[in-house]
This record gives structure tokens, C-alpha cells and sequence, in this order.
């Protein structure tokens, strides 16, 4: 088979860049309002009702949009280097099971009525913890003899995911009507309730850690040599693969808690960005964050746009449209999942 094209990596970050800006300014315009783009690129031209809509309204959510695609594509990213396969995603882990059965309780006991409270509602803190327990609890069932193993991590994810998953079924089955609609609802996700609050909460708990990612970032190309050869040539091993997974659980948890459960963000677009863009994490890493951002900000505008006045919850629009272009790339691809 002959080799993907890749773009040269002085273009990828600069390109992606460009089409977020692009793609933010025609989502602060789109909506039942429409604001004109002279207006975007020019503040001091906005109207009253305008500025409302935009400050107070779009922004917020667009702002938090890129920042919980940056923050599961970045971390998808992450944890495809930390097990050395193309197909690891952060529910992997056990920590997006884990955030959701947290909002769970806190949705169910208190009848529905846990949503639309701001960022550091029960629910946020909730659903951020439950992530963390949960990664804490399959790292503590992965380390043996002081080592964290990395396939015992993957079997005891999927222990733990089942486990988890299954109370939060549980929890369904008791809630009443309320609080089912509204669990069923948080857990298709959604930027519907995205305020300032929830961007510097997203702002704390996924760029820092990104951050931390971003500076790991050749580290983590030696760790794709093997656990040995990366000790041999002086990377902390075992501290890396705490700090990988700590750092994503935080970036999930908190995304979770934002916006709900969307998936394939954190599959799809390193897998993409290693096909276009090469397998160096300097360039993966932010490239996965900026690409993740685009797409959840697209995805957001038109999950607003389709179903007006209403608006398709935006998990359900990424797995629509990811697990087909997924199955698409693993046809074309075959055999050349990671390079």
C-alpha cells in the first residue's frame, strides 16, 4: 500500500489553527440571531441585543466546546502513545464511566433537577471526582510490585468500565421520570448549558494538564520504542505513565462534567492526525487538541442548526457521523493503523 500523504509538520498547527479561528467566528454568528461577520471582526460594531447574544450566550459555549474537544482528542492522544495502540481511547480507562456514574447519583437524587446549576454545581464536582476515583482505582489494581503494567491497566478498565457501567444502569432503572429524561439527556451530551463558569473550570482542569502533556511530549515518542528501551535512554517510565494517565482522567473527568458523554472525539482525531500530520508528539499532541476543538465547535453549530429551534444532542451528532468515518479510515487504512 502506498504511503498516506502527510502535510509537512511546520503547516499542520498553523492550518488547523486558521480553520478553528474560522470555524469559531461562523459559530458566534449562526443561531436564531444571526450576527454578521463584519460585526464578529469588528466588536465596536455590535448591537445591543447582539452583544448579548454573543458574549453572554455563544461565546461561553463555543469556548467550551473547543476546550472539551481539545481536552478528549488531547487525551486520546495521550493514551494511544501510552499503550502503544492506535485504538485507545479514554473510556478505556474507566474514566468517562466513572464521571458519568458520579452525575448519575447526583441527577437521580435530586430528581432531574441537578442540571443547568453552572460548572461547579453537585453535578460537575460530581461527575469530576467519579473520574478520578475510577482511574486511581484501575491504576491501583494495575500496579504490581510498585510498576504499573500497562495490560493489566487495559483488562482492569474493562473490569471496571462493565462494573461501573452496570450501577449506572442501575440508577436508570430507580430514577423517576425527571430524572431519567434528564440522566438520558446528559448523557447523550450537550453545550446547551455552557456558561463563563464552565469555561474556567474547563480552562483549569484541561489546559493545565495539557500543558503537562504537551511537555511530555518526547518523552512519549521514546516510550513508542518500548517501556525498556525508553528507561535505557532516560525517561522516568513509571512516573510518566502515572502522570499520563492522572492527566487525562482530569482532562476527561472535567470534560465530562461539562458537556456529558462524547465519544469518538478522543478515537477518531489522533488517529487522523497520525495519518496526516506524522507520529511525533510535538506535533500530534497540539495538532490533536487544535483538531478536537474544530470539530466539537462544527459539530455544536450544526447540532444547533439542524433541528431548529430545537437542538440534537451533540454525543449522539459525533457518534453519528464519527463511527462511519471511522469504519472508513479502517478500511482505507487497513494494516497501516499506526506508523
Amino acid at each position: 500500500m502506498a504511503e498516506p500523504r502527510r502535510l509537512p509538520p511546520r503547516f499542520v498547527l498553523p492550518a488547523l489553527g486558521l480553520a478553528l479561528l474560522a470555524v469559531t467566528v461562523l459559530a458566534l454568528g449562526s443561531g436564531q440571531i444571526a450576527v454578521p461577520w463584519s460585526h464578529l471582526l469588528h466588536p465596536a460594531a455590535l448591537t445591543g441585543p447582539e452583544r448579548l447574544v454573543v458574549v453572554e450566550l455563544r461565546l461561553p459555549r463555543v469556548l467550551t466546546a473547543a476546550l472539551v474537544g481539545a481536552g478528549l482528542a488531547g487525551a486520546g492522544a495521550a493514551l494511544q502513545a501510552l499503550f502503544r495502540n492506535p485504538l485507545a481511547e479514554p473510556a478505556l480507562i474507566g474514566v468517562s464511566a466513572g464521571a458519568a456514574l458520579g452525575a448519575a447519583l447526583v441527577i437521580v437524587a435530586g430528581g432531574g433537577l441537578a442540571l443547568g446549576l453552572g460548572a461547579l454545581s453537585p453535578l460537575a464536582l460530581a461527575a469530576s471526582a467519579g473520574g478520578l476515583l475510577t482511574t486511581l482505582a484501575v491504576m491501583r489494581l494495575a500496579r504490581v510490585d510498585g510498576v504499573v503494567q500497562v495490560a493489566t491497566l487495559l483488562l482492569a478498565g474493562v473490569a471496571i468500565n462493565a462494573l461501573v457501567g452496570a450501577c449506572t444502569g442501575l440508577l436508570a432503572w430507580v430514577a423517576d421520570d425527571p430524572a431519567l429524561r434528564a440522566l438520558t439527556l446528559w448523557l447523550l451530551g450537550s453545550f446547551a448549558g455552557a456558561g463563563w463558569p464552565t469555561v474556567v473550570l474547563c480552562v483549569l482542569g484541561v489546559l493545565v494538564p495539557l500543558a503537562g502533556l504537551l511537555r511530555a511530549a518526547p518523552a512519549l515518542n521514546l516510550l513508542l520504542l518500548g517501556e525498556a528501551e525508553a528507561g535505557h535512554l532516560g525517561v522516568a517510565v513509571e512516573r510518566l505513565k502515572r502522570g499520563v494517565v492522572l492527566a487525562t482522567a482530569l482532562m476527561v473527568g472535567v470534560s465530562v462534567a461539562a458537556a456529558g458523554v462524547i465519544g469518538f472525539v478522543g478515537l477518531v482525531v489522533p488517529h487522523l492526525l497520525r495519518l496526516t500530520g506524522g507520529p511525533d508528539h510535538r506535533v500530534l499532541l497540539p495538532g490533536a487538541a487544535l483538531l478536537g476543538a474544530l470539530l466539537l465547535v462544527a459539530a455544536d453549530t450544526l447540532a444547533r442548526q439542524l433541528a431548529a429551534p430545537a437542538e440534537l444532542p451533540v454525543g449522539l451528532l459525533t457518534a453519528l457521523v464519527g463511527g462511519p468515518f471511522f469504519f472508513a479510515l479502517l478500511l482505507g487504512q487497513r494494516g497501516r493503523l499506526l506508523s
